[in-house]
């Protein structure tokens, strides 16, 4: 049964991989006869699966990205490799698989096509049409897809024939467990220089803070050598950064608007289009919860008003959840007969029984929706801004043809400016700049990359405008004069001071209490942490302190230091993992899953690498480049 539900799940991993890879590739199309790519053992592989497969990996990387990808720089990641030698891997497994003489049968094969949502038509059945259309423009013959499925089938049993049996080691598992769900007990105390706590009570009258502990919050003025010596030792931290002088051009899609006239029918036309959005009914959030007969439900509100029962345990006792029962917000037509019932009804009221298609039902109000309506002459403003900027869009995408032409003619960004209406303007530029166009992450990308004397090239944003830009001038990174930092540098200096000294301080006050002192006696102010793991988090602390808590001995303690933050840290006791623990339980489960999935493929990679070096595989580098030249 494990294995059977093993090829079902590996099946259809194949086919949504599979139709991916056919989703739009015959936009380009691929020129000359040749279809085969090459051959792995006695199987085919063919140019139009590499071809699918390759542009579903780079499409896949221009989601990631937001940008496109040239089949150039596809090629510099090693995408083409990549996908190459898995179509060549799927090919040697195919053919070990007809070796040993596994395959589906017709029924199979037939059950995975009607199950694709993409060969369904408009009634929602498996419509044959829409099959042989949607695998035409894909380069594939409904024989040849089904064979494909077939030969995915037949790989599915191979590799839960390879990996059956596989699971993570016990003692793997329990070690990771022990490392991430270990628990430790804390006493801790932050440390700072200012610290007024008055150390334990002497015959009655409190003392002062202890001497060795009473440090001024005041850091005394760093001497001339100081500075000098901190400016010498680290001259990044005071360091310009490099300056671009850069002069842009720039058309925005609000400038161009400011000159369309958007008429008054077309805003009212949009409006009508989306008067969903604007005028709305009255709506209730609500839950229902059907019964079999009305004097079932009739009862269960009987019980529900008597506070025997919550609404929520009449649930559970249907066998249903919260999700089950939730009807999300609904308005009056969607509730037909019970809509006069349920709309009278206030917030946490419950109702019925009403008759329902389903039967009798009991529903909760859980929130009212009062009705909102947005008039024209409101919604008027934004839409007309709407379709000004749409109409503005268009209007630079015409433009950006003329520009471009002007800037491949010599034309200079003062003549752009000049005759193309774009704003023109200069900027020092750095890597710290903010505001206006700089905000753009393609101009600041672009002002990045310039060089000197290069011609200025027309780009994009995405909210429609266009920029240009040219690199007039670099200033070098160069140290700043002493002079000109000084307050920094003084600054620099007391922070290290200070952090020295807490943390010198700290170092004391966990030698006493290590010595048997208490916190409050060392004029701390103690606070516990009890179960903590590896990933948990004490407020008032650094991220790093959780390793440095785990990193001590029960009944040590140490003092925990970190940029502005220092402790006092006793380690009270440790725990193994909390076996009845939910989290526990599940962390187990996930580690189990993730060590087996690992290993299997593990095991699979190293199958399969065995079979290809007994396998002959030719591939034809001519087809290969016939289809990279296809992408460009």
């Amino acid at each position: 049964m494990a294995s059977s539900k093993g090829n079902r799940v590996f099946v259809w991993i194949i086919l949504i991989l599979l139709f991916v890879g056919l989703i739009g590739f015959g936009a380009t199309g691929l020129s000359g006869n040749a279809t085969r790519l090459g051959t792995v053992g006695d199987k085919e592989l063919e140019v139009q699966s590499y071809a699918n497969a390759l542009q579903s990996r780079i499409r896949a990387l221009e989601s990631q990205t937001g940008s496109a990808v040239s089949m150039a720089q596809a090629q510099q990641l090693g995408l083409d490799r990549v996908v190459l030698g898995q179509l060549v891997t799927e090919r040697v497994m195919d053919e070990a698989a007809d070796g040993l003489g596994l395959s589906v049968g017709d029924a199979a094969v037939r059950d995975q096509v009607l199950a694709i949502p993409a060969f369904q038509g408009l009634s929602g059945n498996f419509d044959r049409d829409t099959y042989r259309e949607a695998l035409s423009p894909n380069g594939l013959t409904v024989a040849e897809f089904e064979e494909s499925l077939r030969e995915g089938a037949a790989r599915g049993l191979l590799q839960s024939a390879v990996v059956a049996g596989v699971t993570a080691s016990d003692t793997h598992v329990e070690t990771l467990i022990d490392f991430l769900m270990a628990r430790r007990d804390i006493t801790w105390a932050p440390v700072s220089l200012n610290d007024t706590a008055a150390a334990p009570e002497e015959d009655g009258r409190p003392r002062v803070l202890l001497p060795e502990i009473a440090l001024d919050a005041e850091i005394p003025a760093p001497t001339e050598a100081e500075i000098e010596a901190r400016y010498a030792a680290a001259p990044e931290a005071y360091t310009a950064p490099e300056i671009r002088e850069i002069s842009y051009v720039w058309l925005r899609p609000e400038d161009v608007a400011d000159d369309i006239e958007v008429g008054e029918e077309e805003v009212r036309a949009l409006y009508d289009q989306r008067i969903a959005e604007y005028v709305q009914e009255e709506r209730r959030l609500v839950e229902r919860l059907i019964y079999p007969d009305a004097e079932a439900a009739t009862e269960a509100l009987a019980r529900l008003e008597a506070d025997e029962t919550s609404f929520e345990d009449l649930v559970t006792a249907r066998g249903l959840t919260l999700q089950a029962v939730d009807l999300g917000d609904v308005a009056r037509g969607d509730l037909r007969a019970a809509a006069d019932a349920v709309f009278a009804a206030q917030a946490g009221d419950v109702v019925g029984p009403l008759e329902t298609d389903l039967g009798p039902a009991l529903f909760r109000v859980n929130a009212v929706l009062a009705a909102e309506e947005v008039t024209f002459e409101e919604a008027a403003p934004d839409l007309r801004d709407e379709l000004a900027r749409a109409r503005a869009r268009r209007e630079i995408d015409r433009r950006s043809d003329e520009i471009t032409d002007l800037m491949a003619g010599g034309a200079a960004l003062e003549d752009l400016a000049e005759r193309s209406g774009m704003l023109l303007d200069q900027i020092e530029w750095t890597t710290e700049t903010t505001g206006g166009i700089t905000d753009y992450a393609p101009f600041r990308e672009a002002a990045a990359a310039a060089q000197e004397g290069a011609f200025p090239e027309l780009m994009a944003f995405e909210d429609g405008g266009v920029f240009a830009l040219r690199l007039d001038a670099v200033t070098a990174p160069a140290l700043r004069p002493l002079d000109e930092v000084r307050d920094e540098v003084i600054a620099d200096v007391e922070a290290e001071t200070r952090a020295r000294l807490r943390a010198e301080r700290a170092e004391a006050l966990a030698a006493r209490i290590a010595a048997g002192e208490s916190f409050e006696a060392a004029g701390l102010a103690p606070q516990t942490a009890a179960n903590l793991t590896r990933r948990s988090f004490v407020e008032g602390t650094l991220p790093a302190f959780i390793r440095d808590v785990f990193a001590l001995e029960e009944g040590e303690t140490r003092a925990i230091t970190g940029e502005g933050f220092a402790a006092v840290v006793r380690l009270d006791a440790t725990h193994p993992p909390a076996e009845d623990d939910e989290g526990v339980v599940a962390e187990r489960q996930a580690i189990e899953e993730r060590l087996g999935t690992g290993l299997a493929q593990d095991i699979y990679a190293a199958f399969a690498t065995a079979v290809q070096s007994q396998t002959e595989i030719r591939i034809d580098d001519a087809a290969v480049q016939a289809v990279h030249s296809s992408f460009r």
